[in-house]
Parts: C-alpha cells; sequence; structure tokens
C-alpha cells in the first residue's frame, strides 16, 4: 500500500496513467448521483454481482465526497479495467498525511470533519492506494472482476 509521498507537483504526474478508460469525468457538487448512475453502469457492464457493484459505487462515491469536501470542491474520475476493475479520483487540495488511512484499523469516530469515508471505501474494496500532496490528492480503488465461466465437466 502507497504511503503519502509530498512533492511539488501533483501525485498524478508519477503514476502510470490508465489506457482506454471506461469513464472518464470532471464533477463537483450536485453532480454526484449523475456520475454514480454511470458507474452503477459500467459495474453492470463488468458483470459485478448486485451487491459488488453497489459496495464499489459506494466506495467510489466515498471518493469522490472526500475530493469535493477537502479537496477543493471537485474532482476529476477515471475508471478503467484490467483484471480488476480499478478507480482512480483526483483533485487540487492542499493534500493531507495519508498514510493512517492506509492501515487497517477499527471504525473511526465520525466527526464534525466525517472520517469514515477512506474507511469505507477501504472496507469494500481490495486495495486502496493514496498519494498526497500540497498540490493535490490522488486516490485509487480497485476490485476484483470475475473471472470467465468454467464450462461443466
Amino acid at each position: 500500500m502507497g504511503e503519502v509521498v509530498v512533492v511539488g507537483r501533483h501525485p498524478e504526474d508519477r503514476l502510470a496513467r490508465p489506457a482506454e478508460p471506461l469513464l472518464e469525468a470532471s464533477f463537483g457538487e450536485g453532480e454526484l448521483p449523475a456520475v454514480r448512475h454511470r458507474l452503477e453502469e459500467v459495474a453492470r457492464d463488468c458483470h459485478l454481482t448486485g451487491d459488488e457493484a453497489y459496495d464499489w459505487v459506494i466506495a467510489v462515491n466515498e471518493l469522490m465526497a472526500n475530493a469535493i469536501r477537502h479537496g477543493g470542491g471537485a474532482g476529476h474520475l477515471r475508471v478503467w479495467r484490467d483484471d480488476d476493475l480499478c478507480c482512480e479520483v483526483t483533485d487540487r487540495g492542499t493534500g493531507f498525511a495519508a498514510g493512517p488511512y492506509l492501515r487497517p484499523r477499527a471504525r473511526p469516530a465520525p466527526s464534525p470533519d466525517g472520517g469514515l469515508g477512506l474507511w469505507i471505501a477501504q472496507r469494500m474494496t481490495t486495495e486502496m492506494r493514496i498519494e498526497s500532496g500540497p498540490s493535490g490528492t490522488v486516490a485509487r480503488i480497485r476490485t476484483p472482476l470475475p473471472g470467465p465461466e468454467q464450462p461443466f465437466a
């Protein structure tokens, strides 16, 4: 899992960009319901079960909500497929110390500043990575896709 990295440029500049995104969108406050609808379509197209799709959409929504609330009021979403279904949410906020959020931990107590979003995203996916610095944050999550159907012997 990634630790916080503080650099002079946006962390996204160091990460490999996915080829051929399934979904790419900028978002701001008030636009999350429409983006969630598009995420549900991607999840169905990738053959996630209803529960898997629900968990994945909730996890992505939490990352987007964090970008709006803590990352400058807007963000950018990229979704792609490799062996898993992957999502990246970026913002241009001031960054934060991500390390504590990447280690397994007990459910945090709710606070006026939030605190549950990253915990939820981590619990509902198989991997979460965050790189954050003074010029923004990149959060990536992934969840396994179902394998090909095996014929009966």
